[in-house]
């Protein structure tokens, strides 16, 4: 179809393999691209250059932060770091962080247990939660997953590893419906789901 545009053609090859992208979305993004001054696909291509130099994930939390500067939530004196909070991507941490309810510290895993997906506990970092457990100073630990079948599955699994813990394991509140993400949920309700939070 796009033979005599090959250009054109590459650029929607690589807007399709951009996750989360509709697919009857990718040439409306390619007419915006196309509809854009050189200058900004300059500033744009910059700031893309950017990001793989400047941000990097936490070694401890996992979540983004900047390379030169030291984590917003683990370097920060006005959290409690005897809290963690265990969500499965950085989208539901901006989700419990836009509630303005939560004062803890976060451990990211990085998707939860699928395996139809082939996505099995050691794909996860919850190896790296243990170890932040064990370095001792955490007092309760909440298992913040989307309730889903596999959101479930891996607070199970956690929840097991966790058993002889001297710590206090909670997970959210039934306010979230079941089967939703937090990242579409209204901040009042998690909130709510995060502050009624009950023991697991």
């Amino acid at each position: 179809m796009f033979r005599e545009l090959p250009t054109l053609s590459r650029l929607l090859q690589h807007l399709q393999k951009i996750p989360y992208l509709a697919s009857k979305n990718v040439y409306r993004v390619a007419e915006h691209f196309l509809r854009l001054k050189p200058e900004q696909i300059s500033q744009l291509c910059a700031v893309l250059s950017e990001i793989t130099q400047n941000i990097e994930q936490c070694s401890t939390c996992f979540a983004w932060k900047e390379r030169a500067q030291g984590c917003m939530f683990c370097f920060s004196n006005k959290r409690d770091h005897s809290i963690v909070c265990v969500v499965e991507t950085w989208q539901e941490l901006l989700s419990i962080e836009k509630t303005n309810g939560y004062s803890g510290v976060y451990h990211v895993l990085g998707g939860v247990i699928s395996p139809l997906d082939g996505v099995g506990p050691e794909d996860l970092r919850i190896s790296n939660l243990i170890e932040r457990i064990n370095r001792g100073g955490i007092t309760e630990v909440i298992l913040a997953m989307n309730q889903t079948p596999e959101g479930e599955a891996t607070i199970a699994f956690i929840a097991h590893k966790l058993r002889d813990k001297s710590i206090t394991i909670s997970c959210l509140a039934r306010g979230i419906p079941v089967g939703s993400s937090l990242e579409m949920v209204d901040r009042v309700t998690v909130y709510k789901a995060l502050s009624e939070r009950r023991p697991f």
